[in-house]
C-alpha cells in the first residue's frame, strides 16, 4: 500500500510491507543520495514482515518532488516530523530509522517523537576524507536503544572510528561501502553482505520485544 502525507516540507510517501501479525513498525527513509530503492531498504522490506515487524518505506518530500539535491537537515526533520502521525497510528511501538542522512534524521528527532529505538545504517560519521567534521553527537544524543550497520569500508566512517562508548549497538558488513556494495574480488558475495544486514536487524528488532 503507498500512502501519501502532507507535510510541512511537502508531500511525503509512504510505502507499506505489513506483518500479518505486527508487533513493530519500523520507518526507514533514504539518504541524500537515492531513494527506497537502495538495496538495503529493499532487503529489510523483503524480510522483516515474516518476523512480526512492519516495513514503512519513506521518501522525503524532496525526493517525491523529484528533486535532486537534498534539502537543510532542517526541513528534513520537518518532513520526519510530519510523517509521524500516519507511522505510529497503529499504536504500536514504531522504530525510527534509515540509511545516511535518513540516519541522521532519525537520530535527531527520536526522543521528541518518542520512537521505541533507531535503526540507523550507513550512519555518515564525517564527510569522506573529514573526520574532524565528526557527527558523533547526533548518534549519541539519539536517546533510545540505537543500531548501527556499518560497511567495513565505508568512506563515511569505518566501524573502528565509531565511538568505543555510548548507548548504541555496532554491526560490521565485511567489505561494504557506504551502499553496503562489495568488490566482485571481495570473499563475500553481495547477497552474503544484504543477508548480514537483514539478520543484525531481525535479532535486534526481536530483542525490542
Amino acid at each position: 500500500m503507498i500512502e501519501t502525507i502532507e507535510t510541512e516540507a511537502g508531500t511525503a510517501r509512504v510505502t507499506w510491507h505489513p506483518a500479518d501479525e505486527p508487533r513493530l513498525v519500523l520507518a526507514v527513509s533514504h539518504g541524500a543520495g537515492g531513494g527506497i530503492e537502495a538495496r538495503d531498504l529493499q532487503a529489510l522490506a523483503a524480510v522483516l514482515p515474516a518476523h512480526g515487524v512492519s516495513v514503512a518505506l519513506v521518501e522525503q518530500p524532496w525526493r517525491v518532488a523529484g528533486r535532486k539535491v537534498a534539502p537543510a537537515p532542517k526541513t528534513l526533520d520537518t518532513g520526519w516530523r510530519g510523517l509521524w502521525p500516519t507511522l505510529t497510528r497503529s499504536g504500536l511501538p514504531v522504530v525510527s530509522g534509515g540509511r545516511s542522512a535518513g540516519a541522521r534524521v532519525a537520530c535527531r528527532t527520536a526522543t521528541e517523537l518518542g520512537a521505541r529505538a533507531v535503526l540507523a545504517l550507513s550512519f555518515p560519521l564525517h564527510p569522506p576524507g573529514r573526520p574532524e567534521k565528526s557527527r558523533a553527537g547526533e548518534l549519541l544524543g539519539a536517546g533510545v536503544p540505537t543500531l548501527v550497520v556499518q560497511g567495513g569500508n565505508d568512506p563515511f566512517g569505518r566501524p573502528g572510528e565509531f565511538p568505543g562508548e555510548g548507548d548504541f549497538e555496532l554491526v560490521e558488513v565485511p567489505f561494504g561501502d557506504h551502499s553496503f556494495a562489495v568488490p566482485k574480488r571481495a570473499p563475500v558475495t553481495q547477497e552474503a553482505a544484504l543477508t548480514t544486514v537483514t539478520d543484525a536487524v531481525v535479532r535486534w528488532a526481536v530483542s525490542l520485544g
